[in-house]
């Protein structure tokens, strides 16, 4: 029975990048349908990191739609509120754009639940291998990127802190602590290729469309 910790974290990693991608381009109805399944499923395997995320953001939120539904040109939802009132289109297109960051935080919850900070790091390292060819360590690229998300992770879950404290403490973050990090490696199996070959096409599909 196929589960996360039988796919590579490199490929874990690409196929929420590439969902991502993919709900930039669906339509209202078909965005629905996904934001439904993902945050029920989001719900179901991560409720509480989800829940913590959601909290985290609920100001962003308000503000996409507040900006979408008075920035945008079109027609008043309310004509007797004229200029003061929301743009109808604006409110649709704050609609699908609010749907399309909970989808990505639902799927990004599942991720991080599911997918331990060394696994992380592998799969970072792994898809910073053409750092290689620019002579740059990916090891450190790949520690420095994961220490990074874990500790703003940290900060930004903490309940009653202060935004100023969060930004001193990630600023006093020593990223070259001596404490070993262990880099597990993991093989690439045939559903990791199969997965990363659709992953492929899904790409080359939004790009020439």
């Amino acid at each position: 029975m196929l589960n996360a910790k039988s796919i590579h974290p490199a490929v874990q990693i690409i196929l929420w990048g590439v969902l991502v991608a993919v709900m930039q381009r669906l339509t209202l109805i078909p965005l629905l349908l996904m934001s439904a399944v993902l945050l029920t499923l989001g719900a179901y395997l991560s409720g509480s990191k989800l829940l913590q995320l959601l909290r985290r953001t609920r100001w962003i939120m308000l503000s996409l739609m507040l900006i979408y539904a008075y920035s945008t040109p079109g027609t008043p939802f309310i004509e007797s509120l004229g200029s003061w009132g929301p743009i109808r289109e604006g409110l649709l297109d704050g609609v699908m754009q609010l749907l399309r960051l909970l989808s990505a935080l639902a799927s990004l919850a599942i991720l991080l639940d599911h997918l331990h900070r060394q696994a992380l790091i592998s799969g970072l390292y792994s898809l910073f291998a053409p750092l290689v060819w620019l002579g740059m360590s990916r090891e450190r690229c790949a520690i420095r990127l994961a220490l990074t998300l874990h500790y703003a992770e940290v900060a930004m879950l903490r309940s009653h802190a202060r935004w100023q404290d969060t930004l001193q403490e990630l600023q006093a973050f020593p990223v070259n602590a001596p404490h070993p990090i262990e880099l597990p490696i993991y093989r690439l199996g045939y559903i990791d290729v199969f997965l990363s070959g659709l992953c492929l096409i899904m790409v080359m599909g939004l790009i020439l469309k």
